[in-house]
């Protein structure tokens, strides 16, 4: 998917970018150190060396920018690094000495320096490159930021397939499961790949599990199959790659591209720019940052009107669903007794939502400290700390409870194929006045396909209006 390379594109460029820039500076200040403190001791104009250590920075930014000489950077193996690295200083050096000569500021610089930068920004670019990819393999592709990836296909291509997809060196995917369409191998394990189910269990299975992408390799399976699998996955808000050479699909959000060696063609509903995702999260850290010191600040009162009210913990925290089936830790301030989840059974007859949630106008299981707090949105401001971690966003979807995300459907699910939120839609139209899931699970995918950053900030203003006006929050 174009998206996706996009922004795994951005993450090669912009941190190996920032490491070069860190390293020529280390490398620099080290040279003049070992030349002027150690070679041979003597002052040196520090204003002269601060204005070629600029030049030196400057030329790092020119040489990524222009010749984007870091692409393919995570599959470079030991010796290709080794050269890309001992040809970029060659260029930082010739460069610096044609710009010193061009100022005539070349003899005002020691040619030791030359070369001790150039020895020294070779072993450490060299080491902290090598380090840092091993540090995105072993962390990025295991950790659930990683695009969690199902493979879906036969049981004769199954054991090539899977070698291949682990073989194809993308730091960004990890393969978690397989389908074997035509065989019965649950259980199984193919290269370390577990086998999930079968033709028959397949989409029920997938519903509940943590995955983002699916990769499907069914040669001989007829195409009407094909595309009934693909519309599915697509409804759950799955990213479908299918291995064609040739594939006809009237999607605006179809690419063709190349993963492990294979042509696929990518389907999803909606993509989402990833420039736009990365202002998005700066917003949601900045926003989560101040939350946290207004949490700071109203927390020992909060605490101590919880703890006269009722016994028990200040805080509660229960297992959500996030993004594509990620389970996380969300946190509130207390607002119910501590016997509350045994009661809810025995209230689940007065439900007043239609569908997969509860909710009570009177819940007998609220505090009295609980009924402010959550008039006043107050029990939520906790949820600050999964923002700042990344488990949420100021604005999304709601993230269903464990109990609720074992009854979705595939339709239900693409309402979790972004990361949650603190608020949204449904929130902001009125949480008391929607009495049927069917409409929040409507209001939720209606934000989805129509996301953008100017939506985002009129929901925070709408959810601020409805917060001080105590709409929809009874």
């Amino acid at each position: 998917m174009e998206n996706i390379r996009r922004k795994n594109k951005m993450i090669e460029t912009y941190s190996v970018l920032i490491i070069d820039l860190i390293c020529v500076v280390i490398s620099y200040m080290l040279a003049l150190y070992i030349r002027f403190n150690i070679i041979h001791y003597e002052i040196y104009p520090k204003q002269f060396h601060l204005m070629v250590g600029t030049y030196i920075v400057v030329l790092c930014l020119l040489y990524n920018i222009f010749l984007d000489a870091n692409r393919n950077f995570f599959t470079r193996g030991y010796y290709q690094e080794f050269y890309y690295t001992v040809r970029y200083t060659f260029i930082l050096v010739v460069g610096l000495v044609v710009v010193l000569y061009l100022t005539q500021q070349a003899y005002d610089f020691s040619r030791s320096v030359y070369a001790i930068f150039a020895v020294l920004n070779i072993l450490i670019a060299y080491a902290v490159h090598m380090l840092f990819k091993k540090a995105m393999w072993k962390y990025y592709r295991k950790s659930t930021s990683a695009d969690k990836m199902l493979v879906v296909t036969r049981d004769i291509t199954a054991d090539e397939v899977i070698g291949n997809l682990i073989k194809g060196k993308e730091w960004y995917y990890d393969i978690t499961a397989a389908v074997i369409y035509d065989a019965d191998k649950k259980g199984s394990a193919i290269q370390n790949v577990p086998v999930v189910a079968g033709k028959d269990d397949m989409y029920d299975t997938v519903v509940q599990m943590m995955v983002d992408e699916v990769f499907i390799c069914l040669p001989g399976i007829p195409l009407i199959e094909i595309r009934e699998m693909v519309q599915k996955f697509e409804e759950m808000g799955l990213t479908c790659h299918y291995n064609v050479d040739l594939f006809s699909r009237a999607n605006p959000n179809t690419y063709v591209q190349q993963m492990a060696g294979y042509s696929v063609i990518s389907f999803a509903l909606k993509t989402m720019d990833s420039r736009r995702l990365l202002v998005k999260r700066c917003v949601d850290i900045v926003g989560a940052l101040v939350g946290l010191a207004i949490t700071a600040v109203i927390t020992p009162f909060v605490a101590l009107a919880i703890k006269i009210d009722s016994p028990g913990p200040v805080f509660f925290s229960q297992t959500r669903i996030g993004k594509n089936g990620r389970r996380f830790k969300i946190w509130k301030f207390r607002s119910m007794y501590i016997d509350a989840e045994d009661r809810k059974k025995e209230l689940e007859a007065q439900n007043e939502i239609k569908g997969l949630m509860f909710k009570m106008e009177d819940d007998p299981r609220i505090t009295k400290v609980g009924k402010f707090i959550r008039k006043t949105s107050i029990d939520e401001t906790p949820q600050f700390l999964n923002i700042l971690v990344g488990d949420m966003s100021l604005v999304g979807t709601r993230p269903p409870t464990e109990d609720e995300f074992e009854q979705y459907n595939g339709y239900y699910r693409r309402r979790m194929s972004i990361t949650p939120g603190l608020t949204g839609m449904w929130q902001v139209s009125g949480r008391s006045d929607i009495q049927d899931f069917e409409e929040i699970v409507k209001l939720d995918l209606e934000y989805i396909d129509n996301w953008s950053l100017g939506l985002d900030i009129k929901i925070l203003f709408m959810t601020v209006y409805t917060v001080l006006g105590r709409k929809g929050s009874k």
